[in-house]
């Protein structure tokens, strides 16, 4: 008796066995038949499930560059610190269908022979806001070290954490498709 174990995006994992392949009249299972009807969607969940990934990803470079930049500003006078909502970011990015790569700069044309095109999006955060400072600085700078630097511990942990789980998921799913031997 054969059997296929078929992972979904959300980690359950389920077993076929060879009757749940309905038989051909020439004796020959429709396993392809079935597979191919099934596998757009579930490389749709899959690609959605590594989209979020990937945006959450993308974004929390973008944040770290943000944080970076003010702590290196720290002692200009007059500097704004600056950062974003990553949640609310993150829901912009998905409900606009992956955010980065869709979105985009369109390239002016000056006649009907151009072809159309798009710069990449970039990705990020689009809703930079200023930060209001608990104490303000004589020199009007608005950068609290503290507060920058835990931001920054913390959103680098985060970075790594989703790394590290996004790579455990894709081993999983690469063990899975593996032949047993």
């Amino acid at each position: 008796m054969s059997a296929c174990l078929i992972v979904c995006w959300d980690g359950s994992a389920s077993i076929l066995h060879r009757e749940h392949f309905p038989m051909s009249s020439e004796g020959e299972t429709n396993r392809e038949t079935n597979a191919m009807t099934g596998t757009q969607g579930m490389i749709d969940k899959l690609a959605g499930y590594l989209d979020h990934h990937q945006e959450a990803l993308g974004l929390r470079n973008e944040r770290q560059k943000v944080l970076a930049n003010n702590i290196a500003n720290a002692d200009t006078p007059n500097y704004k610190a600056r950062d974003f909502d990553f949640s609310s970011e993150l829901d912009r990015a998905m409900e606009s269908g992956g955010g980065g790569r869709e979105g985009g700069l369109s390239l002016a044309t000056t006649s009907t022979h151009h072809l159309p095109a798009q710069a990449p999006g970039g990705g990020g955060a689009h809703d930079l806001l200023y930060r209001v400072p608990e104490q303000p600085s004589l020199d009007g700078n608005t950068v609290d070290m503290d507060r920058e630097r835990a931001a920054f511990a913390d959103n680098a942990m985060r970075y790594q954490a989703n790394t590290t789980i996004l790579t455990s998921k894709i081993q999983g799913i690469k063990g899975a498709m593996q032949p047993e031997g």
